[in-house]
């Protein structure tokens, strides 16, 4: 279950940015393609005055899940100088503290920003789907470009704060098991084997270095 879980979201994450990075590519061009003359009459029929709204909610729906990924893969910046000197049992304790407090942060943040949507037009949009009187509940607001309902684009922030609570403790859980936390290894690329570099100076005989093939002169 949580493989699958994982596997969705790097899925969305990976979505998200391919997706952004090819509205920004197209835009660009279409924006180029205007100042061509005799690209100008086809260009200007096309409407991308939405690409940048839209970007820029892609990118907070990024960021939001992206922290997630961050706190399960451990590729966070944290500053450990003072907790690295601890004890091992004081050291533990700290760490626990510190995700426990983080899972309390981003699980107050997931609820507050659920109540927030929940009262900015999805309660609206729910009781619509399903058919039932509205007795005056709040339509609320849409984005100005695109005209969709700010509670989907704000949905990012219970939905991605819920699942960076959900990390906080599962990473505190395999702590207490494990006593590791996940380190993030920049150098690592997912998929590719890397073996190590031949050292063409070991000596086989403790007598002479190796020569370019791998054999001792």
């Amino acid at each position: 279950m949580l493989r699958v879980l994982d596997r969705i979201e790097e899925i969305l994450i990976a979505g998200l940015m391919a997706t952004a990075t090819l509205i920004i590519f197209v835009a660009v061009l279409h924006r180029y393609a205007t100042t061509v003359p005799f690209l100008y009459d086809y260009a200007r029929r096309v409407d991308f005055s939405w690409a940048q709204e839209l970007c820029i909610i892609l990118f907070v729906w990024m960021a939001k899940f992206g922290a997630a990924y961050g706190v399960r893969t451990g590729i966070h910046v944290g500053v450990d100088v003072l907790v690295n000197r601890l004890g091992d049992a004081w050291r533990s304790r700290f760490i626990v503290f510190s995700l426990l407090a983080g899972a309390l942060f981003t699980g107050s943040i997931s609820i507050l920003g659920g109540h927030f949507v929940w009262e900015n037009g999805a309660h609206y949009a729910l009781v619509s789907i399903l058919g039932l009187p509205l007795n005056g509940l709040y339509e609320g607001p849409t984005t100005p470009d695109l005209e969709w309902p700010t509670w989907i684009v704000y949905s990012a922030i219970p939905l991605g704060s819920g699942l960076m609570c959900f990390r906080f403790l599962q990473v505190c859980v395999g702590f207490v098991r494990t006593g590791h936390l996940p380190r993030h290894d920049h150098a690592h690329v997912e998929g590719l084997k890397t073996a190590e570099p031949p050292n063409w100076f070991a000596m086989d005989d403790n007598l002479h270095p190796k020569d370019i093939d791998g054999a001792a002169p």
